[in-house]
Parts: C-alpha cells; sequence; structure tokens
C-alpha cells in the first residue's frame, strides 16, 4: 500500500476514482467544515474513516504536515509511452500538448509542475526512471492532487521516448536559456512535447539535440534563468493561450469555459488565492 496525506490529495484521488482506498485516517482533533466535506466524500465512495490521534496520523505519513487526513491506497498505475499517443477517454482528437520532464529531481518542483500541467490542460507527461523524484507523497501533495487526474508515463530513455513521440507527429521543443527563439514569439499551438530540464543544470546534451526547436525565456534581471517549475508555469501557460486563441486546444482545456460556467450559475463562494 501507498499513503497519500494532505486534503487536496485525498480528495482529488477519491473525485479521480483510479486509486483503490483500503481506508482514511483523520485527526480526532480536528473538526470543520472542510474535512467533514472530505469524510462525506469517503462514505459516498465506501472508504472507510478511522479517526486517530495527531501523532499517529504523523507516525503513518512520516511527516507532521499532513492537514489531519492520511489515505492508504494502491500505488498509482502509470502508463506506457504509446498509452499518450491516443486522447483520453471521453476527448476528442485535437492538437496534443505533452509534457517531459528530464531528470527534475526535486519532489517539490514536479508536485508544481504536474499542478501547473492540470491547469494548462496537458494531455500527457512523461517522467525517466532514473535520476527523476518519484511520485512520492509529498510530489502528490505539492501538486494539490492534480496527480490523480493526470496521464503520466514513465521511460526509461527519454530521448527514444522522445523519437517515439516525433514519430507521431509531435513537434519536440525544449526550453533552455541558450534557446535561438524567445517562447511568446513561438507558435505553440500544434502537436508538441514540451522538455523542461533538470534543477540548475538543464536539459542533457542528448535531450537537448534531440529537440526541434529550444526556446528561452528572456530575463531582465541579473539572474540568469528561472526555476524549473516557474519556468514551466510561464511556458506552458503560453501554450494554453496560443492553443484557446487559435481554436486548437484539447478537449481538456475547453472544459475551463465550462467550468466557469457553471461557477458563475453556483452560489458564490470565496475565492481561493493563489498558492492555497
Amino acid at each position: 500500500m501507498e499513503v497519500l496525506y494532505g486534503l487536496h490529495p485525498v480528495e482529488e484521488a477519491l473525485k479521480a476514482g483510479k486509486r483503490r482506498f483500503d481506508h482514511v485516517l483523520v485527526a480526532r482533533e480536528r473538526r470543520d467544515a472542510r474535512l467533514e466535506r472530505l469524510v462525506a466524500l469517503c462514505r459516498e465512495a465506501r472508504v472507510r474513516v478511522l479517526e486517530q490521534s495527531r501523532e499517529q496520523l504523523s507516525v503513518a505519513a512520516k511527516t507532521p504536515g499532513h492537514q489531519g487526513v492520511v489515505a492508504l491506497v494502491r500505488p498509482q498505475e502509470l502508463l506506457a509511452l504509446e498509452d499518450l499517443f491516443a486522447p483520453a477517454p471521453g476527448e476528442t482528437a485535437a492538437s496534443r500538448l505533452v509534457l517531459a520532464l528530464d531528470g527534475v529531481e526535486d519532489p517539490q518542483n514536479l508536485g508544481a509542475l504536474l499542478r501547473v500541467a492540470d491547469g494548462a490542460g496537458v494531455d500527457g507527461v512523461v517522467l525517466t526512471e532514473r535520476r527523476s523524484a518519484p511520485l512520492s507523497p509529498a510530489a502528490v501533495k505539492a501538486s494539490a492532487g492534480a496527480a490523480e487526474h493526470l496521464r503520466i508515463a514513465r521511460v526509461v530513455n527519454l530521448v527514444r521516448a522522445l523519437e517515439d513521440l516525433k514519430r507521431q507527429n509531435l513537434w519536440v521543443v525544449g526550453l533552455d536559456e541558450r534557446g535561438e527563439s524567445d517562447y511568446d514569439r513561438f507558435d505553440l499551438t500544434g502537436n508538441l512535447v514540451i522538455v523542461l530540464g533538470r534543477e540548475g543544470a538543464g536539459l542533457h546534451d542528448l535531450v537537448r539535440r534531440t529537440c526541434d526547436h529550444l526556446l528561452r525565456i528572456p530575463m531582465a534581471g541579473g539572474v540568469s534563468s528561472l526555476n524549473v517549475s516557474a519556468a514551466g508555469a510561464v511556458v506552458l501557460y503560453e501554450a494554453a493561450r496560443q492553443r484557446r486563441a487559435a481554436g486548437t486546444a484539447s478537449a481538456f482545456v475547453q472544459k475551463v469555459a465550462a467550468r466557469s460556467a457553471e461557477t458563475a450559475r453556483s452560489k458564490p463562494q470565496k475565492q481561493k488565492g493563489l498558492g492555497s
């Protein structure tokens, strides 16, 4: 079994319905509306809920940062690269947008990138098996549960995976401070793989040479580059903006309009701030 902790990750795992839950532990000291909604969601999904002390939850989660919620679940099933070639069930064929990570090792960066990828409508994420952060409880919590909704594939060799994606008519675009074009002047509306490199070191040489194009983020200050998760947010949301404007966004991105309309019809709620 695997551990999930935190309100968002456990709630999103329940909503996604991809994981088998054994049980959910909640802190008996916590009593509020958010926790009650989560307990109701567990009951609706017929998942056992047990009350324990915060100390016991900290032992189960191996961290005190569990927000009073810890779940024991089956490990998430990752996809093969071939599973990313076709649209997800329920989606129409459209220009594909895939995110590939070349050795991102920090679980906080991985989680932040997965959260951005989910929000920007990425159709699939490619991770490497070695020299890459695993989908650990810390990474899932940093993604605010977005990891539960994404189609994620792990590959042994990223260069070979990028070549396979090229054969499926996707262009491979790497983000590199030595890139030949600014990211916002490049057409990001087609079938694309956006490749982000390691913290500090960037793309491996072989990966860089495999890319069809290298893009840069212009920097006006004394620092030459952004943190990988910040850089990913900048480029992925520019891709989402261009694709919506051009009408080539995937069905996943087009759900944004429907979600906004649904929110407008519903009872006004307290708005979440950035980083919530």
